[in-house]
């Protein structure tokens, strides 16, 4: 591996010493600079593009050229007649400054070559064919090239180190904006134009009166001609793998016209290919449809969904099916309406190892190994519709629904070296409807409302059952917690089962009223409120052997195994927030008056708390240049807990975990503190973002936990020692003509302090990871993209300290041969220091094979091989405020498809 990164970056090298620069500054008649002035170079022997610039606030320009060539310069501006001059290079830099004339002239300017990026206000204009070079298949191929763009970890996109939160297709909302189905799905070849819009309002009305710097979209312009028809791919193929045979089925159509368009996306595969994982559909949203601003109450309803074992692209066998629907329809200009369907459906087995060390040596908790496996299922549905009504430019209504459903099952399969063999249960079909209303009305220039409603109805029902042996000879781990949970210990079965049911029931409501003072100042007045409703109920049960159930009474808690709580909380604030630009600045402090009620009743009982509250808040932007700004924020927040945490009764997270609420908690108050820093130079290509962000948790809810062995008991109080977390994150990315080059740095500081066996002690961790990378984008040669991710994990858990160190370089390949050939691949090395003399590593390998007769072919013979060094596991090493493990997760082995690609 060294040895292939060594002769990537010689060859990257070899191809940038064979540049020489054209530099020097664009002027008007009267020497005045022109800033963003559009500078291109056409090669006169291919008639390419070959390089391009934008002129700096001085008027500056710089072009990358290959040596002893002939170009023609081409230089164009608003209102400027268009400038062209021939250029020779030899090897040696030529500085060469320009004069433009204005042009009266009427006539339309014929442009044969497109800007690669153009600037227009708040809006970046990509031309994606300058940045393919035949070997992109889908969107996210061609959002990799563009400078200050990135594809995170996650899937999400980011642009200026911002996540963009909603994604549009010819200016409609694509699967409600939803970002990561576009860039997996939408064909490269149909993408024209890829705008970003910076400072995205969804309300047009609000735009002058609210901070959105904050909001990034993307609008996909299609090609001429993939518009009023149908377009897309289906591809199909099979495989061989050591275990069963593999089939892929991904139909993706779509259909696009100015009143409507209709997109489906399928996916039928047994190989571990996900278009959207289980994740991906719980937080399935998009869009900016949110309060315009945060009321500073955050109020936790939980989340009660199945902690599966592994995710759904790292498992020993995975199955997927997804169908999805998108529709989009204008029937008159004031009234848009829109929606989406989507199923997905995933079978899974996996396995996992572990070794857990816990916390503090010195509390007697034993070291754990454990060996655990999997089948998962998993049927999700999600079902939204949207409408948007505007008759004019003064009155906007919005309306959305949500319905989410999911059937969700995990048997699994635990050895443990302190408890033995148990065999879990895990079920869940939760639903919930949410519902956004929101109404924007004008009233005259000075004078503009804003209402915006949500309602969230959600019910879990979560099942638990494990089964644990009862063996005399075996280890006695969880007799203790057999006696204390009241069961029945005479059988040689531990059967224990749990029925849990959460009802929740809330209504976020505010009104905004803005009055405009001049035009650069404004004032916000806000009146809202939250109303929760929570309803928990729970029960833990024993079954027999003859079949029948028994209701144990505990030792411990009171003899409490059963729930029956109502929660209620409410918030009735008040907001009031000055804006006001001068200069470089834009500053908007304000404060809430918050009016809270809390009050749960159970086991006859009934607990309230009812206080006031102010919450303050600042922002303040300047804006050093037009893409350069700095962004300090503060804010206040009250946090509240779930009703989970509030119930008295015993609850089974699962066997070796148990807890117990406490009805009397209180709220928890942060501090926090954010700088924001983004530099986008179109100039000299270099991007720099830098986010910086402290929070300090004060009267934080904490957890104080009971260890007998490996089994832990848990309740909860409001700490008086305040946790408190530091990150800060940055990237910095420069464009060499062909090359670019970035480094990401990030440091995350967090401290915690835990309780465990009555004893307070303090829980550090520091982890810094630094990466820096290098990427060509040849027109015809062939490209590398090489990184390396080095990073140190510190932990200080009181008694027990542990630092991890990970390396792991990684390159991707991918040639565009003879117009026909793509081939495509990656490698990633990582190797695991576990800081104790030991460490771990594995590899990944995988590469693609694809012929075409050329670019605008029908048809598409692929041959895929996943995991070709046939590694059967992957290591992680992680740790939290309990304890420090060493996994191994066992993953797919290799296996070769072959597929068909239609073309529609």
């Amino acid at each position: 591996m060294k040895h292939f990164l060594c002769v990537a970056l010689l060859f990257v090298a070899s191809i940038a010493q064979a540049q020489i620069k054209i530099e020097g500054f664009v002027r008007d008649s009267l020497k005045t600079p022109l800033e963003l002035a559009n500078v291109i170079a056409i090669n006169q022997k291919t008639k390419a593009l070959e390089s391009f610039g934008i002129t700096s606030e001085a008027g500056r320009y710089r072009l990358e050229l290959t040596t002893n060539a002939t170009y023609e310069i081409q230089i164009s501006y608003v209102g400027m007649k268009t400038l062209k001059e021939v250029v020779t290079t030899k090897e040696v830099d030529i500085k060469k400054d320009f004069i433009m004339t204005p042009d009266n002239a009427l006539d339309e300017v014929e442009v044969i070559y497109e800007m690669p990026v153009q600037v227009k206000g708040d809006t970046i204009v990509y031309n994606a064919d300058s940045f393919k070079n035949g070997s992109e298949r889908k969107l996210e191929d061609v959002l990799e090239k563009l400078p200050g763009v990135e594809i995170n970890e996650d899937g999400q996109v980011e642009v200026e180190g911002k996540v963009v939160n909603k994604l549009m297709v010819n200016g409609k909302d694509f699967f409600d904006g939803d970002t990561k189905l576009a860039t997996k799905n939408i064909p490269s070849k149909a993408v024209d134009k890829i705008q970003v819009l910076r400072n995205y309002s969804e309300v047009g009305q609000l735009r002058g009166v609210t901070n959105n710097q904050d909001n990034v979209a993307l609008n996909i312009k299609l090609k001429e001609g993939k518009e009023n028809f149908w377009f897309g791919n289906i591809t199909a193929g099979g495989g061989i793998s050591p275990d069963n045979e593999l089939y892929v089925l991904q139909p993706k159509l779509f259909y696009y016209s100015p009143n409507y368009s209709l997109n489906f996306i399928g996916d039928l595969n047994n190989t571990g290919e996900a278009a959207l994982t289980r994740r991906d559909i719980r937080n399935f949203g998009g869009g900016f449809r949110a309060p315009s601003r945060s009321s500073g109450t955050n109020i936790n309803l939980g989340n009660n969904s199945l902690n599966f074992l592994t995710t759904q692209g790292n498992a020993l066998e995975i199955e997927n099916k997804l169908a999805t629907g998108n529709f989009s329809y204008s029937p008159t200009k004031a009234l848009d309406l829109s929606g989406f369907l989507i199923y997905n459906s995933s079978r899974i087995l996996s396995r996992e190892t572990s070794f857990v060390q816990y916390t503090n040596p010195d509390l007697g908790i034993p070291d754990e190994a454990t060996e655990q496996s999997s089948k998962e299922r998993s049927n999700q549905g999600l079902l939204k519709l949207s409408a948007s009504y505007q008759p004019n430019l003064s009155n906007q209504l919005d309306y959305d629904v949500l319905g989410r459903i999911s059937n969700d099952r995990q048997n699994q399969n635990l050895f443990s070296s302190v408890i033995g063999n148990t065999t879990q249960v895990d079920e869940v079909t939760p639903f919930s409807v949410n519902q956004n209303l929101n109404y924007y009305y004008t009233l005259n220039e000075k004078n503009i409302f804003a209402f915006e409603a949500q309602h969230l109805l959600k019910d879990e029902d979560p099942f638990y059952n494990a089964l644990l042996v009862n063996d005399p000879n075996g280890p006695d781990a969880f007799d203790t917690t057999a006696e204390a949970l009241g069961i029945d210990t005479s059988l040689t079965n531990y059967d224990l089962g749990q029925n849990r049911r959460i009802k929740s029931n809330q209504l976020d409501a505010k009104l905004d009223y803005y009055y405009l003072i001049n035009q650069k100042s404004n004032l916000n007045i806000t009146l809202g409120t939250i109303l929760s409703n929570q309803e928990f109920n729970s029960n833990i049960f024993q079954f027999l052997g003859d079949g029948s159930l028994f209701n144990p009474t505990p030792t411990i808690n009171n003899g409490r195994a059963t729930n029956d709580t109502e929660y209620n909380f409410s918030d009735l604030y008040m907001g009031f927030h000055y804006r006001l630009k001068t200069g470089k600045f834009t500053i908007t402090p304000g404060f809430s008056l918050h009016s809270y009620g809390n009050k749960n009743t159970q086991f006859g009982e009934t607990f309230k708390d009812n206080f006031f509250r102010v919450l303050p808040d600042f922002e303040t932007r300047i804006q050093l240049k037009k893409s350069e700004s700095l962004t300090l924020r503060y804010d206040m927040r009250n946090q509240f807990t779930d009703v989970t945490r509030l119930a008295q009764g015993l609850v089974l997270n699962n066997f070796n975990s148990i807890q117990f609420g406490e009805p009397d908690l209180q709220n928890a108050l942060s501090h926090n503190v954010s700088l924001f820093y983004s530099s986008f130079n179109l100039f000299n290509y270099t991007n720099v973002f830098a986010r910086a962000a402290y929070s300090s948790n004060i009267d934080q809810i904490r957890s104080l936990t009971s260890f007998e062995n490996v089994i832990r008991t848990s309740t909860f109080f409001n700490s008086s020692f305040a946790d408190e977390n530091v990150n800060v994150f940055g990237r910095v990315q420069r464009t060499f003509g062909k090359i670019r080059a970035e480094l990401r740095a990030s440091f995350n500081y967090s401290k915690i302090n835990q309780f465990i066996q009555g004893q307070q002690s303090l829980n550090e961790g520091f982890t810094q990871s630094y990466t820096p990378g290098l990427r060509t984008n040849f027109k015809v040669a062939p490209n590398i993209n090489v990184r390396y991710r080095y990073s140190v994990t510190d932990n200080n858990q009181g008694g027990r300290k542990t630092t991890f160190r990970t390396n792991a370089p990684s390159v991707e390949f991918d040639a565009y041969i003879w117009k026909k050939v793509t081939f495509r691949t990656n490698y990633t090395y990582t190797n695991q220091d576990l800081g104790n003399g030991n460490s771990q590593s594995f590899q990944n390998w995988d590469a693609t094979l694809a012929y075409r007769k050329d670019r605008d072919a029908k048809w598409e013979y692929e041959l895929k091989a996943t995991n070709i060094l046939d590694i059967d596991s992957q290591v992680r090493n992680s740790a939290n405020n309990l304890s420090v493990f060493t996994s191994e997760t066992f993953i797919q082995p290799r296996f070769v498809t072959f597929r068909f690609v239609y073309t529609l």
